[in-house]
């Protein structure tokens, strides 16, 4: 029971939008068989007490009984989906308080680091992190996406893809849409993976930058994949966020 409790709350949006969507289905089809229904009351009506027509309060007092079981049908669909949209409104607030305080603890951390050691030993730092990323993804076990735009080995953080480019045509991108950005107020995160020749990913639209929070900041550290070829690694000073398109 208990197990059945957690699967129940973890995937109770898609429970309630199912049975949203049954029962709006479920309530057009009650809505047609009820009204046959109220059409022949409407007559039984009509020829006991002796008239061609019904006025609209009768006609709807007579009728309205057959619709009923419609009508409760109905009302209990629609307060599941918005069941359904409050919970995962509730969840997504949550994640991005949850991101919001992962990123700027970090920030935080980062900035002491520089204070405390010096900014050459916040690169080495991150160097270090650069490394272990691609010790953990491999070029071997990847494929390298050919942009076009460049011959060097290339490797995005945030994607864990590798590919062709060129760190000048990348640092000029970066420049253009940091100029996008004073005008758009933001960018996503696969507008940045359109200019430098990357497909669109599932996570671009829903990460990005506001200009509130500071212009696209690319750091690079140059690593060894692991065949021994080098590469460059594409992080960000400041991380692509949640919820990038508000404006305080």
């Amino acid at each position: 029971m208990k197990k059945m409790k957690e699967v129940l709350k973890k995937h109770s949006p898609k429970i309630l939008i199912g049975i949203g969507i049954i029962g709006m289905v479920s309530t057009t089809v009650m809505a047609v068989n009820a009204t046959p229904k109220a059409l022949l009351h409407n007559k039984e009506k009509k020829e006991s007490e002796g008239v061609e027509k019904l006025g609209t309060k009768e006609i709807i007092k007579v009728a309205w009984p057959c619709y009923i079981p419609t009508i409760i049908t109905g009302t209990f669909s629609v307060l599941c989906l918005i069941g359904s949209s409050t919970v995962s409104a509730k969840r997504n607030a949550a994640l991005a308080t949850a991101y919001a305080l992962s990123e700027s603890t970090l920030r935080s951390y980062r900035e002491k680091v520089v204070e405390l050691f010096g900014e050459k030993k916040d690169q080495a730092v991150m160097d270090e992190v650069s490394k272990d990323k691609l010790l953990k993804n491999p070029v071997s076990s990847n494929e390298i996406i050919i942009t076009e735009k460049g011959s060097t080995l290339c490797y995005d953080a945030v994607s864990g893809r590798y590919f062709k480019g060129d760190i000048d045509q990348i640092k000029k991108k970066e420049n253009e849409l940091n100029r996008r950005m004073r005008d758009e107020m933001y960018i996503s995160l696969n507008d940045f993976y359109y200019e430098i020749g990357l497909g669109a990913i599932k996570l671009g639209d829903i990460l990005g930058w506001n200009i509130q929070d500071g212009y696209i900041d690319l750091c690079f550290s140059s690593q060894l994949a692991s065949d021994d070829t080098p590469c460059l690694v594409i992080d960000y000073t400041i991380a692509p966020k949640y919820d990038y398109r508000a404006l305080m």
